[in-house]
């Protein structure tokens, strides 16, 4: 085997390469040992002496960032190496475009000579140039054929319900490498479930993080919305019954995401600071939401979105005849009556109420007005083209979507029954409650339990969203 002659010099050597990969390393031929002792043979055959040994050991050939490999590409660039020589082409790279990217556009442009001792090639020849292609092509095609074969013996061990193994064990679990599946790690599992009933109850995602002592809400979130809790395998997108022990009911899980998704599709509305009721209010008057406004030195008022120009997307008309009214005698207003509701609830916690709703019906109902209101909205902006239409349009669309994924989850699985009752619990314990929360905690029960609240000149109208078509429980009034 003839290599390359290149010009002795001092400043120029010779490299051998030496690369194993961590299920490479106790193969025989392929060993650090194996592999420097067949090198350093070829180099006594060919008289050279001039020579240094660069080793990854531990790396994967499907890329190039390997610590000697760099290294060996910097010298190369620098013209310190006059030839490459390796036990076996996929020792350099099982990638055929890294392959082809070395030889090409680094070793040959520097007058760097290359030799694959096991496949006796040395593109000194152009015979050992045309080469260099074919067999990188089949070691490209060895890589991506395991790679096929493990992804379907992965497949098939995750439809048996065994875990993936490896890295990524859920939190709350832990894996049994003999039986292959996870394991209830107690601790954590019970902080899983604390996690599923404090949300459910009312409390924000970074109030349980601090509860628990975990350093970010990002991590509650990610918790509750991992199905692997409830015995489960997701794979690729797809389910698998798992063979590990779930932490929740399917039925909490659910409960909780419907949660979840209510309060995201609230979260929309812009609410500053933590003032109790924003997000909820309407103008009686002309439909538009109302916002609290700074009013003298210490207090709010709430202030009909169609006044304001500084926002005109949310305005409803260009004049509105509403006057601002006191945020506090609204909240005060809104909390009595909700407590009035607590109180008769309570009394009467294990009867059937006729006014309860039946989730179905209910969402049926929603989807058909949302449509009719849809469709009255199209024909108002084909008459006049107002862009506040547009807007009002896809607010109304985003409602619709959303009740019919609810009404379609509702079909096979009844879940939202079961929510209408964790609300109605909710509002039943509300007043026992109520000091003990933070006035965020306090907003996220409110929306739970409140559609919307409408403010007339002279009373304020409240739409619950666990009564019977969004019936009112009263009037309350008040002094504008």
């Amino acid at each position: 085997m003839a290599a390359k002659p290149c010009k002795e010099l001092e400043t120029r050597f010779r490299v051998l390469y030496i690369r194993v990969s961590t299920e490479a390393q106790a193969e025989e031929g392929y060993s650090i040992g194996a592999q420097q002792e067949r090198l350093e043979s070829y180099c006594r055959a060919m008289g050279w002496t001039n020579y240094q040994t660069y080793i990854d050991p531990g790396f994967s050939g499907s890329n190039l960032n390997r610590p000697q490999m760099q290294q060996l590409i910097t010298d190369v660039q620098a013209g310190k190496v006059c030839a490459v020589v390796v036990y076996k082409l996929d020792r350099l790279s099982r990638s055929q475009k890294d392959t082809l990217y070395l030889i090409e556009d680094i070793f040959i442009p520097h007058d760097v000579a290359f030799v694959s001792l096991n496949e006796n090639i040395d593109t000194g020849t152009p015979y050992g140039r045309a080469m260099i292609g074919i067999l990188s092509a089949f070691a490209q095609l060895e890589r991506e054929n395991i790679y096929q074969r493990t992804r379907m013996g992965m497949l098939e061990r995750v439809k048996q319900g065994y875990w993936m193994g490896g890295g990524g064990i859920p939190f709350g679990y832990d894996y049994d490498r003999n039986k292959g599946i996870l394991v209830p790690n107690e601790r954590q599992a019970e902080q899983v479930r604390k996690m599923y009933d404090l949300y459910l109850k009312g409390y924000s995602a970074q109030k349980i993080a601090n509860m628990l002592g975990l350093r970010y809400d990002r991590i509650v979130t990610q918790i509750l919305t991992r199905k692997s809790n409830t015995g489960v395998i997701c794979y690729k997108g797809e389910e698998y019954p798992g063979l590990h022990e779930a932490i929740i009911s399917e039925e909490i899980f659910n409960l909780t995401q419907i949660k979840m998704r209510e309060r995201s599709e609230r979260s929309r509305v812009p609410t500053k600071g933590t003032h109790l009721l924003a997000g909820l209010v309407y103008c009686g008057e002309c439909g538009a939401r109302m916002r609290y406004v700074k009013w003298g030195k210490n207090g709010f008022k709430l202030y009909c979105y169609s006044k304001d120009n500084s926002k005109p997307h949310m305005k409803r008309v260009d004049s509105c005849e509403s006057e601002p009214c006191w945020a506090d005698q609204i909240e005060d207003l809104v909390m009595q009556d909700l407590f009035n509701i607590s109180a008769n609830l309570e009394q009467s916690v294990t009867e059937k109420n006729g006014s309860v709703v039946n989730p179905l019906h209910e969402l049926e109902s929603q989807i058909a007005q949302t449509e009719v209101k849809v469709k009255r909205l199209y024909n108002l902006y084909a008459v006049d083209g107002n862009d506040i239409l547009l807007n009002t349009i896809e607010e109304n669309k985003r409602q619709l979507a959303l009740l019919r994924e609810q009404l379609t989850m509702e079909e096979e699985t009844c879940t939202r029954a079961k929510h209408m009752d964790l609300v109605r619990e909710q509002v039943v314990s509300i007043r026992s409650a109520w000091n003990m929360l933070s006035t965020q905690e306090k907003q996220t029960v409110l929306r739970d339990c409140i559609e919307r609240i409408i403010i007339y000149k002279n009373k304020v109208e409240i739409f619950y969203t666990f009564l019977k078509g969004k019936e009112k429980a009263g009037t309350p009034q008040y002094v504008a």
